[in-house]
């Protein structure tokens, strides 16, 4: 059953409210309620299977729900603001034979752009990003970070409000992906929303202002990279001259030994009553460094390390 759409809210490029999607028995969506502020870079972080790509499309309108309701630029039936959105899919297809800025073209005149105005603008975007040797090449002649950069430029050459992008970095070597990460930069400067997902937690670290971490069709967390990594303690590494002493007991209880160090939970208390203690006990401090989680301790503690683990894996099969 789909529920009445509420009032649309201009501070949101994308909504989705209890969306379901299901596919026989297997709940892709399992009642997922998202908000992408406008104009913001919004990633979507989790492991394949985890309902990231049937969310996107849910939310594009692609596939419709089974329940619940989404808005796409303010508008309750997505696929009227088509011409307003860019959207490159997981599943990457270009025409072979076709030239590089007549494909650039081609995929801006199916969102409305006029085909002149399309061949223009791609002419001047292969050559700003230095791929202006390839503007008459065919497809089949680039390499596939060319023609996936040629996808990319296709995807935002009719200059969309709302750039949707899935699994965007997958199959890239790290210079394509640092040419990717700067023009998503660029295009949200230019006060554009973009919205991605991702099983690679470093791009979502760098780039994104607020993530949702999916596992298993469900939301587990959602809100800044900053508030998910301060869902864990800061960690205090500690090296000692001494191995013993009374100051032992003034360490944490959960403090683990090792590579010659301690290892322990900032406590609640902070770093000043330990260091009285240690200096009061002889411990001979030779080094103390306090270092804030990062994203992806903050994801194995909120969708588990299994989810992790595949994660890891399907970043070094890409990698290898």
């Amino acid at each position: 059953m789909i529920r009445n759409n509420p009032a649309p809210s201009s501070a949101y490029a994308v909504e989705g409210h209890a969306l379901v999607k299901t596919f026989g028995k297997f709940r892709a969506v399992d009642g997922i309620d998202i908000a992408v502020p406008a104009g913001s870079i919004y990633g979507i972080l989790g492991p394949n299977g985890a309902g990231k790509t049937t969310l996107l499309r849910t939310l594009l309108g692609i596939i419709d729900p089974d329940e619940g309701h989404r808005r796409l630029l303010g508008d309750a039936v997505p696929l009227r603001q088509a011409r307003a959105i860019g959207y490159l899919p997981e599943e990457r297809g270009l025409y072979p034979s076709m030239k590089a800025a007549e494909a650039i073209a081609f995929m801006g005149a199916l969102r409305g752009l006029p085909i002149k105005v399309g061949r223009e603008r791609a002419r001047a975007m292969l050559t700003e990003h230095g791929m202006g040797a390839s503007v008459d090449k065919p497809i089949r002649q680039l390499s596939k970070g060319m023609a996936q950069t040629v996808q990319l430029f296709g995807t935002i050459v009719h200059e969309p409000k709302l750039i949707v992008l899935d699994e965007p970095f997958s199959g890239l070597d790290a210079i394509n992906q640092g040419k990717l990460e700067t023009l998503i930069r660029d295009q949200a400067r230019r006060g554009v929303t973009i919205l991605f997902s991702t099983h690679v937690i470093a791009h979502a670290e760098r780039l994104c202002e607020r993530i949702a971490i999916v596992a298993g069709g469900q939301i587990r967390f959602e809100g800044s990279v900053s508030e998910a990594r301060d869902k864990l303690r800061p960690q205090v590494r500690l090296r000692t001259r001494a191995s013993d002493g009374r100051w032992r007991r003034a360490l944490p209880a959960e403090t683990l030994a090792a590579d010659g160090a301690w290892h322990f939970d900032l406590p609640d208390e902070g770093i000043e009553p330990l260091l009285r203690a240690l200096l009061d006990g002889q411990a001979g401090i030779e080094s103390l460094s306090i270092e804030r989680p990062g994203l992806h301790d903050a994801f194995v503690s909120i969708a588990g390390a299994a989810a992790a683990r595949q994660m890891q894996d399907a970043e070094e099969e890409l990698a290898g």
